[in-house]
């Protein structure tokens, strides 16, 4: 019989709640989530937030400057570019391109990499050194250049930006993948799975897996800010979106000769690419502290 009187222990917080509070702890990690919850929102509802159609165009309106300044008009906050195209419109279809970028890139280049890292911390030791040469190879180009060339070779086109994007950040899946694999292959509870007969396949993606993913969410979080970043990259380069796609590097390669006499048309796709990507980054860093055991504090 138990002694009634006896203390009991505390209820462990759910996962979620845990979570949440060592996330909610970083506040510039909580500033990131809130501006990249609007950017997801705009990314959902940008047709019907956007007040005009991207790509119409007022040729009597051309370069009119934002609504504060002198010769602007409220009916065009952020102003119109070369074109007579409203700027605040197609920045807002914009992020729908950048959200998409970041999304299957972040797809491809995880789900690729995670497979190619699991195999090779399973692998015999003569093929993991295989994988691991050739994800050297591919690290030791700049990742810019690489997918410059990448995209030379597909040719010039979002779809073969993105595809080149997600083939330059799959080594860092791979490695960490690999790196956690190994870590983990170690421990008491996958040996006692191996004795209690799992197949290689459930071993490897049943019982290991699930516990290397928090290194993989963060990795996730900063490669959608990277995939970001090189999109506008290739597409100001004009090997990216092809005009008049309203994507945010286009945007500034279109209006880069009116840089000097309409600020506007190149500062406003700029802020749009260094908040989101900062914003997503500091994102990532909370979920760092968040996910990581080392960095929490009892």
């Amino acid at each position: 019989m138990t002694d009634a009187t006896a203390p009991t222990e505390p209820a462990r917080p759910g996962r979620l709640r845990e979570f949440w509070f060592y996330f909610r702890e970083n506040r510039g990690a909580v500033f990131g989530l809130w501006v990249f919850a609007a950017f997801v929102i705009c990314a959902a509802l940008g047709p019907w937030l956007a007040p005009y159609d991207p790509a119409e165009q007022f040729r009597e309106l051309t370069l009119l400057p934002p609504a504060w300044q002198t010769g602007g008009s409220w009916a065009h906050p952020l102003g119109t570019d070369p074109l007579g195209r409203d700027m605040l419109s197609r920045l807002i279809i914009g992020a729908r391109y950048s959200f998409f970028v970041g999304v299957i890139v972040v797809s491809i280049a995880a789900s690729g990499g995670i497979l190619i890292g699991m195999i090779a911390g399973f692998a015999p030791s003569w093929l993991d050194s295989v994988i691991m040469r050739i994800m050297d190879v591919i690290l030791a180009f700049p990742s810019l250049l690489l997918a410059l060339v990448l995209v030379a070779i597909l040719g010039p086109s979002l779809t073969n930006a993105m595809i080149a994007i997600a083939i330059v950040l799959q080594p860092h899946y791979v490695r960490l993948t690999r790196a956690s694999v190994l870590s983990e292959k170690q421990k008491d509870y996958v040996t006692s799975a191996r004795v209690a007969g799992a197949g290689l396949l459930r071993l490897m993606f049943v019982t290991v897996l699930p516990n290397c993913l928090a290194p993989i969410i963060v990795q996730g979080a900063l490669s959608f800010s990277t995939a970001i970043l090189d999109a506008a990259a290739l597409g100001f380069l004009g090997m990216g979106a092809q005009p008049p796609t309203p994507e945010w590097g286009t945007m500034l390669a279109e209006a880069r000769e009116f840089i000097l006499r309409a600020w506007w048309v190149v500062t406003f796709p700029g802020l749009a690419i260094l908040v989101t990507v900062l914003a997503i980054n500091l994102m990532g860093d909370g979920l760092r502290d968040a996910l990581d055991p080392k960095l929490k504090r009892s």
